[in-house]
C-alpha cells in the first residue's frame, strides 16, 4: 500500500521539475522575448529604383531624408535571469547632411553631420511581463535630456569608392567625433555605403561605454543596462 502513494509522489515532484525547466526553456526560445536585428541596407531606394548614379551625379550637399532610422543596442541583465536580453529603441527623428566633391581615387566626403533626437527613442523589444517603456524613462533620465537633447556624430572628411555610383556596396570607417550627455569624444562609425535610385544609403554603428560620457548606466525595475552601448543607423540621403 506504501508503494503507490510513494510512486505517485516520485511522479509528482518529476512534473515539477520538468514544468520549471520547460518554463525556463519555453522563456528563452519562444517569443516570451524580442529582439529587432540591428539596421542594415535596404535591397533598393526608397523609390524602388536601383538604378546607377553616375559619379558626377554623387557630387553635391546631400541631406538625411525621410525614411531614416538610428537607435541603440545594449545588453541588460533581467531580475532573476541568467542569459541577458538585448534592449533596443528607435527614432526616425534624424537630421544631418554631408558634402560630396571630386577625390583623387574617387570621392570625397565632407562636413558631415548626423543629429538624433534623443527624447524621441522608443524601446522596440519586448519582454513578456514588463513595460519596456520604464526603460525609456530611466533611459532619458541618465542621459540628462533636458539639458542635452541630442546626440551628434560628425566627421570632417571621408573618403568614399567611386564604385558605389554603379550601385555596388563599399565598406567605410568613419573616424570622428560623438557627442552625447554634453561630453565629446573620438568615436568611430563602420558602415556600409550605396548610391540607389538618386538617393544613398549609409547603415552602421559606433560602439562605446556611456561611462566615458559621463552616463550612468540605467537602471529599472526589471533590469539593469551593461556599460557598452552600440548606436546603430540607417540613413537616407537625398541631394538638397
Amino acid at each position: 500500500m506504501l508503494r503507490r502513494p510513494l510512486v505517485i509522489g516520485v511522479a509528482a515532484f518529476s512534473a515539477l521539475v520538468l514544468l520549471a525547466t520547460g518554463g525556463a526553456y519555453a522563456y528563452y526560445f519562444t517569443g516570451l522575448r524580442s529582439v529587432p536585428v540591428p539596421l542594415s541596407l535596404s535591397s533598393f531606394g526608397s523609390n524602388g529604383s536601383n538604378a546607377n548614379t553616375s559619379v558626377d551625379g554623387l557630387v553635391g550637399r546631400w541631406t538625411v531624408t525621410s525614411g531614416s532610422l538610428a537607435g541603440y543596442r545594449v545588453k541588460e541583465e533581467l531580475v532573476g535571469v541568467t542569459a541577458k536580453h538585448e534592449a533596443v529603441a528607435r527614432t526616425s527623428d534624424v537630421t544631418g547632411e554631408l558634402t560630396v566633391r571630386p577625390g583623387s581615387s574617387g570621392l570625397q566626403v565632407n562636413g558631415l553631420r548626423f543629429v538624433v533626437q534623443l527624447s524621441s527613442l522608443q524601446s522596440v523589444d519586448a519582454v513578456a511581463g514588463h513595460n519596456v517603456t520604464n526603460r525609456d524613462r530611466a533611459v532619458g533620465r541618465a542621459l540628462d535630456i533636458q539639458q542635452f537633447p541630442e546626440a551628434v556624430f560628425a566627421a570632417s572628411t571621408l573618403a568614399v569608392p567611386a564604385r558605389i555610383a554603379r550601385g555596388e556596396t563599399a565598406g567605410v570607417t568613419l573616424p570622428g567625433t560623438f557627442t552625447v550627455h554634453g561630453v565629446t569624444r573620438p568615436a568611430r562609425a563602420i558602415a556600409q555605403v550605396r548610391a540607389a535610385g538618386g538617393q544613398v544609403q549609409a547603415a552602421g554603428s559606433i560602439a562605446f561605454d556611456m561611462t566615458q560620457f559621463g552616463v550612468i548606466p540605467p537602471h529599472v525595475p526589471f533590469a539593469q543596462s551593461d556599460a557598452q552601448v552600440t548606436v546603430d543607423f540607417h540613413l537616407f540621403l537625398s541631394r538638397a
